[in-house]
């Protein structure tokens, strides 16, 4: 393949949001920071929510005003409802997300709410984003299956995401929250959304729950799908979505669609060095599935080609 694929990195808010161990406002600047100079060119910020229901992301309004400046960067925000578009405008923030969940017992459990009361707001939220000039875009969470409902019908996503649309939404994403999905599952689901709304407003979103990611994104992308979320190092997960771990990892959507031919613009060694100082901000060792393999390899070249003990290491032994 001879082509290129945006990765949204959401690391600094789905990948933060659930963790134990507070992150410093200072500190996500120098994450993110380092995410931009890995390359990354679409990254999600921060989330305008109650810090009640969301303690990490309590500092948005400060963060947002300082993220680095660069031109190819374009930023996100997740803001569920009028309040917080109304923070998000007062930061600065150019394009929101809304969470919209396929069933009814999930937004009961996330924003208690029915699923036509989410609809709804989520459908004002859009239309008073597009009135301040932002960009907008909706995710349809639980997309696959549910945690409470179980399998979710691929007809009642396609009329979400139909309605997204029809409110404004420039891109719809459908998200398996729990990571419940399997390849063919998920390229019958993005051959039906293609076929009715074109891949180019379309992102995937996976969650490697029982390590199917890199597998459902491959299947997306052979749908053509070339918009996908992932999230440094594999954190995240969603706290009101029992079973739901952390995402696909970065590194490891970046490290195969390069080696398949598909470019992502992102310097995967500086890219490893923000998962390591992501490690050190969450106080645990993370990574991808590749993460093992590709710290070998970089052992190997230390060593040489042949991968034996260069002359300084039989000298330390």
């Amino acid at each position: 393949m001879n082509d290129q694929v945006l990765i949204n990195e959401v690391g600094p808010r789905d990948g933060l949001q659930n963790q134990p161990v507070t992150v410093s406002c200072d500190d996500k600047l120098r994450l993110i920071a380092a995410l931009a100079d890995a390359g990354l060119r679409a990254i999600e910020a921060t989330s305008f929510v109650s810090p009640k229901a969301v303690p990490q992301m309590a500092d948005a309004d400060a963060l947002y005003p300082r993220l680095p400046q660069a031109g190819h960067i374009a930023y996100s925000a997740l803001v569920p409802n009028l309040r917080g578009l109304e923070r998000a405008r007062v930061a600065g923030v150019k394009e929101i997300a809304v969470v919209l969940s396929a069933t009814d017992t999930m937004n009961r459990r996330n924003i208690n709410m029915s699923l036509g009361e989410a609809l709804a707001a989520s459908s004002e939220t859009i239309g008073g984003a597009l009135g301040l000039g932002m960009r907008a875009k909706a995710y349809i969470a639980v997309a696959f299956e549910c945690p409470f409902e179980g399998p979710v019908a691929p007809a009642g996503v396609l009329g979400l995401a139909e309605a997204m649309f029809k409110a404004g939404a420039a891109e719809v994403v459908i998200a398996d929250t729990i990571g419940a999905a399997a390849p063919r599952a998920v390229a019958s689901m993005f051959k039906e959304c293609v076929a009715r709304f074109g891949a180019g407003r379309l992102s995937a979103h996976f969650h490697d729950t029982r390590g199917f990611a890199l597998a459902n994104a491959w299947a997306a992308l052979e749908q053509g799908i070339r918009k996908f979320d992932a999230s440094l190092g594999g954190l995240g997960g969603c706290p009101f979505a029992p079973g739901a771990a952390g995402n696909a990892a970065t590194e490891d959507l970046v490290l195969m669609f390069e080696q398949c031919g598909l470019a992502t613009g992102i310097d995967l060694q500086k890219l490893r060095q923000a998962v390591v100082l992501a490690g050190q901000l969450v106080q645990r060792p993370i990574g991808g599935r590749t993460a093992a393999w590709l710290d070998a390899q970089d052992e190997r070249r230390a060593r040489g080609n042949d991968g034996a003990p260069s002359e300084t290491d039989r000298k330390n032994k």
